[in-house]
């Protein structure tokens, strides 16, 4: 599990919030369960490498607070427009046996033994996040999907994806698909034997030979008439 050092801020103001990113920090607050919505300031630099990680969004980290560590999800980051570098970030506290929702990213195994990816298939991926609801200690860290043995036509639903027990998504009342393997959609040309390649080759060469020939014999017919 990540972890991620954080201060209580005692901002008042705006320029007190700009100072403080200024000096390199970003500000944040802590919200959910029972206790007092908490402001924090973080270090940008930090916080960025992690946000730089796969799934930041979905995964649990352990914020120490003045020294006092707690499990918290992070929940919103907001950037800014020009330079797209984060400006404020909220988290919420994971409380044991509250339900949250969540998306979890999609995870594809196996391509390599799927003989439809091996004939040229495309894996025409519909969604690649899956919005959950489940347990704050039972978010799964991915969907995984196994394309083991695929072939072209098959798809893969939402029925088909075995989750744990409590945790289901939040579109209900229909099988949705997640992805499906298409057939290729460019036909690639069957290359040439090089024997069939080489006789082309040479009856280009006679065809072009007796091309010439004909010229000649054209010119030198041409020839006596203008003497006269």
């Amino acid at each position: 599990m990540n972890s991620l050092e954080a201060n209580t801020r005692s901002t008042k103001s705006k320029g007190d919030v700009r100072s403080l990113r200024l000096a390199g920090n970003i500000p944040g607050i802590v919200y959910g369960g029972t206790e007092e919505n908490q402001k924090v300031t973080i270090l940008k630099k930090t916080l960025k490498i992690l946000i730089a990680k796969e799934n930041f969004l979905s995964n649990i980290i352990t914020l120490n607070l003045d020294g006092k560590p707690q499990n918290v999800l992070p929940r919103e980051i907001t950037y800014n427009v020009v330079s797209d570098e984060p400006t404020h970030i909220d988290f919420l506290r994971v409380v044991p046996g509250v339900k949250i929702r969540i998306e979890v990213p999609v995870q594809f195994i196996n391509h390599e033994t799927s003989p439809g990816l091996k004939r040229g298939g495309v894996l025409n991926i519909v969604r690649r996040k899956i919005e959950l609801k489940c347990l704050s200690e039972k978010i799964p860290e991915a969907i995984v999907i196994d394309l083991n043995g695929i072939e072209i036509g098959e798809s893969f639903k939402i029925s088909s994806v075995k989750l744990e027990e409590g945790v289901a998504p939040t579109i209900i009342g229909r099988d949705f698909v997640i992805a499906t393997l298409a057939a290729p959609t460019v036909v690639k040309e069957v290359e040439k034997p090089a024997e069939a390649a080489a006789e082309e080759a040479t009856d280009g060469k006679d065809a072009a030979s007796s091309s010439d020939g004909d010229k000649k014999e054209g010119e030198e017919k041409k020839a006596p008439e203008e003497k006269k």
